[in-house]
């Protein structure tokens, strides 16, 4: 391994900061902050670019602090972001966005502001690990599948941390943790099975093996004023909290750009979020692959009037619509996914990413669809991460280049 001195200048979509060496060959840096020199240890050199991590801070941002939780120190890669000051993460988060909507997207003076605050820690409601040598409850150390086993985490809510102190895992390659936050339900889903597992007895149990063949398992949430059930091979949002505020932003796009909105199309509609808040009352049609949560939809939705239709998005049939939510995968909605909302003939798209670098290529290909980049909000769903949460609008444009009044 080889250790260099670098001057740090901004952070990378992804998480790590970035720096150059006196070649020009660009090195991204795990737990680095912009503005800092730092002794890095090169871990993977290739031509154009290096990868390494920080072996001590030489002269430190403003912006470091001391990592909160104690895990940091010993690997573990649940969290890249605990060196930096929650104001920090918040002002680079929405820095990124702006960086990708310019660079990627062409928009000169995008409009970025951040969304309805969301805390830090203590709510994650969802998280993924594997079993350590011991059994018990491991992370994985960033960039690597070498197990931390951890008895906390400053991220997760209560109900997920009982599980990681006490339970015992066997040999299970991969474990998800999903609670409830609003009702007390838990569920642990390991794979390839639920041999040898040993957790809280109000805690539900099932391995990969037994969903294969067909068995049901589902825990219960509260998200804006509904119960959502969400089956154990169906997304939902991280922390209700979070869902809540993703539910506000949509809905207040809507109601600025098209609030006489009769039609909604719900694409990559989940277990029925978004159809069965902000579609109430616009004939929703949600649009969706997975078996599991489409079935969960339709429990979630059999009070409302939506329809729900199992389909790869480039297989639908686009309906009418006024207005498009989308809450795609991490990837985007893509050339696929935009001609869609397109031929819906909406007037707006309020796009829900993940991903800064997927949101830029969708916002490029919107403006070549004929959609304006109207305004985004970064949400902090994932405190202590570089991960990034955007809820954007897109309108249509008149032939002259200008959105309808």
């Amino acid at each position: 391994m080889t250790d260099v001195e670098l001057r740090t200048t901004a952070m990378a979509v992804g998480g790590e900061a970035v720096a150059r060496e006196a070649s020009g060959r660009v090195v991204f840096i795990g737990g680095a902050a912009p503005g800092e020199t730092v002794l890095v240890e090169l871990t993977d050199e290739r031509k154009t670019f290096a990868r390494g991590t920080v072996v001590r801070v030489v002269s430190p941002s403003a912006d470091r602090t001391e990592p909160p939780c104690v895990h940091v120190a010993e690997g573990c890669g649940g969290c890249d972001w605990q060196h930096l000051t929650l104001d920090a993460q918040r002002r680079l988060r929405l820095e990124g966005v702006v960086d990708v909507l310019r660079r990627q997207a062409g928009i000169q003076e995008p409009l970025v502001e951040h969304g309805i605050a969301v805390p830090a820690e203590h709510i994650r409601t969802t998280v993924r690990g594997t079993a350590g040598p011991d059994g018990r409850f491991a992370f994985r150390r960033r960039r690597s599948h070498e197990p931390v086993n951890v008895d906390t985490c400053l991220v997760a809510h209560p109900l997920v941390e009982e599980i990681l102190a006490l339970g015992r895992f066997g040999s299970a390659n991969e474990i998800t943790i999903r609670v409830g936050a609003r009702t007390g339900e838990r569920m642990v889903m390991v794979s390839p099975s639920a041999r040898n597992v040993r957790v809280p007895d109000d805690v539900l149990v099932v391995g990969t093996d037994e969903l294969h063949s067909g068995r049901r398992a589902w825990i219960h949430e509260e998200v804006a004023g509904r119960t959502w059930r969400v089956s154990a091979g169906s997304f939902f949002q991280a922390s209700p909290e979070g869902a809540d505020a993703l539910v506000a932003e949509v809905d207040a796009m809507i109601e600025r750009w098209t609030p006489d909105a009769k039609r909604l199309v719900d694409l990559c509609s989940g277990v029925g979020l978004f159809a069965g808040t902000v579609g109430r009352g616009r004939a929703p049609v949600g649009v969706e692959r997975s078996a599991s949560a489409v079935a969960d939809a339709r429990h979630n939705l059999a009070d409302t009037d939506a329809r729900l239709i199992k389909v790869a998005l480039g297989r639908w049939r686009p309906s009418p619509a006024d207005v498009v939510v989308a809450d795609p995968a991490r990837s985007g909605l893509g050339a696929e996914g935009i001609a869609a909302v397109g031929a819906t003939g909406a007037d707006l798209c309020v796009l829900v990413s993940c991903d800064p670098a997927s949101l830029g290529r969708d916002a490029r290909l919107f403006a070549e669809a004929g959609y304006r980049h109207a305004g985004s909000k970064v949400i902090d769903l994932f405190g202590h991460t570089g991960q990034v949460e955007v809820v954007s609008a897109f309108r249509r444009t008149e032939p002259d280049g200008d959105p309808p009044r």
